[in-house]
């Protein structure tokens, strides 16, 4: 089933040269390591994601049409480990490309290499190849694409056919007819924010069955569009009106851009990130003086404009909203501790609300600039005898400038596989980590 395409375009389009330049990085002892941890942290994200009410439907979906004699096809089971794995707001991102994607490239890659039995290695291999085709084509597309569009949507079907691609064995030729056909299939629109449907979960579901899906017919022979990027009917002239196509095959030589992703160490959009780690920086510091959150008169939030175009919400009326709320997000910080998924809840909402009122959000430099090779900003407070303190953030927290530990990666998936409710979340921790030293794929119980 390893086809040559007659694709003969394939060598000199950009989609050709992607693939050759990701098939030629160098895989070290230290990048499976990494992505083990960030396979965890997916993985992690996916069996949390359960105990949710989107996560309740999408269970009452699949058990509604699963058959308990056949085991369930990769394409299937990645769109349910993809959808499952986005909805709790605590999964990676790629800041650069504003993609997420370990919640497309794992579920298919794992969905994929568990119906193949492939070795660790292997699976490993693959997500680095995954992460790296996403990222790279998120990072061409432009600020323009995603005031519109979902990153992690439109850039995470040529992730997940990469990496469906390495796993199949698919050559050149054919892996560039799997990434055409998945640049075809590439959606996914921010209008859910209006109303705060479930539809990006969606997305990530349908990004990662995507990508497998193109992958499969590619073995066997389905041609796709070797230029669907850069092509006069393409995936940059259709949505991206300020694409910077070089950027997808720049820097060849860098490190895999799944180790210059981020990890989140909060349950909210990663724009509020920098928010919260100066608002829990001001919380110690006014316990520390003794002074009440309710002395603060005013919150200055100064930031990058890609933050308040997605997070500028004053009031939020439920979970998810308020996980996408500047306002909530410093209030938040100021008076719940930790920042777990009850703040985010209906009564954490409450106790909030008169605090977030007094929230204004600006964008402002350095940290306009900086985006999106940087997502900071700054917190101010005034109290009501005009004291004011102030705390700024380069970097969230979870960045590669600001990493979270190894220990503290493997203390966020127990806690998430605890809310989703596995008894032995050590046991899960341990197999997937010896995965870099090639350990058997563990057996996931998903439902």
């Amino acid at each position: 089933m390893n086809h040559v395409s007659p694709s003969a375009a394939a060598p000199v389009s950009l989609t050709g040269q992607l693939v050759k330049l990701i098939r030629e990085k160098p895989v070290t002892a230290a990048d499976l390591e990494a992505a083990a941890l960030f396979t965890l942290d997916a993985v992690a994200n996916s069996l949390a994601g359960r105990n949710s009410d989107p996560g309740r439907i999408l269970l009452k979906w699949w058990q509604s049409s699963a058959s308990s004699n056949a085991a369930p096809e990769p394409e299937r089971l990645a769109f349910l480990m993809g959808a499952l794995c986005h909805i709790l707001e605590t999964d990676d991102l790629h800041r650069m490309s504003v993609v997420h994607p370990g919640c497309v490239v794992v579920p298919a890659a794992w969905a994929l290499a568990a119906r193949r039995n492939a070795g660790g290695r292997a699976l490993l291999i693959a997500i680095l190849h995954g992460f790296e085709a996403a990222t790279r084509i998120g990072m061409a597309v432009g600020p323009a694409h995603y005031r519109i569009w979902h990153n992690t949507a439109t850039c995470g079907p040529f992730g997940a056919a990469m990496a469906a691609s390495e796993l199949l064995k698919l050559n050149n030729e054919a892996a560039v007819d799997a990434l055409g056909n998945a640049g075809s299939q590439s959606s996914g629109l921010w209008q859910f924010l209006e109303t705060g449907a479930m539809t990006k979960h969606l997305h990530a579901g349908h990004a990662a069955q995507a990508g497998i899906k193109a992958a499969e017919l590619a073995a066997f022979g389905f041609t796709g569009p070797p230029k669907i990027l850069e092509g006069e009917k393409g995936f940059f002239r259709a949505a991206c009106p300020d694409a910077d196509a070089d950027a997808v095959i720049r820097d060849p030589g860098s490190p895999w851009q799944l180790v210059q992703t981020s990890i989140k160490p909060w349950p909210s959009c990663r724009h509020t990130h920098p928010t919260i780690d100066a608002g829990e920086e001001l919380r110690a510091r006014l316990q520390a003086n003794g002074v009440e959150p309710g002395r603060i008169r005013k919150i200055e939030v100064a930031t990058y404009r890609a933050a308040i175009d997605v997070c500028d919400r004053p009031v939020a009326s439920s979970d998810y909203e308020a996980k996408f709320s500047l306002q909530h997000a410093v209030a938040a910080s100021l008076l719940c501790s930790p920042v777990d998924f009850d703040a985010f809840g209906a009564s954490a909402r409450e106790r909030c609300a008169a605090l977030a009122s007094r929230v204004e959000v600006s964008a402002a430099e350095p940290w306009a600039s900086a985006y999106p090779r940087a997502w900071g900003g700054r917190v101010r407070l005034q109290l009501d005898d005009g004291t004011e303190y102030v705390a700024e953030r380069a970097h969230a927290k979870g960045d590669p400038e600001a990493p979270l530990s190894r220990d503290d990666m493997i203390a966020k998936a127990e806690m998430l596989f605890r809310h989703g409710g596995v008894t032995e979340p050590r046991r899960i921790v341990d197999d997937i980590l010896a995965m870099a030293a090639d350990g058997a794929m563990p057996e996931l119980d998903l439902v």
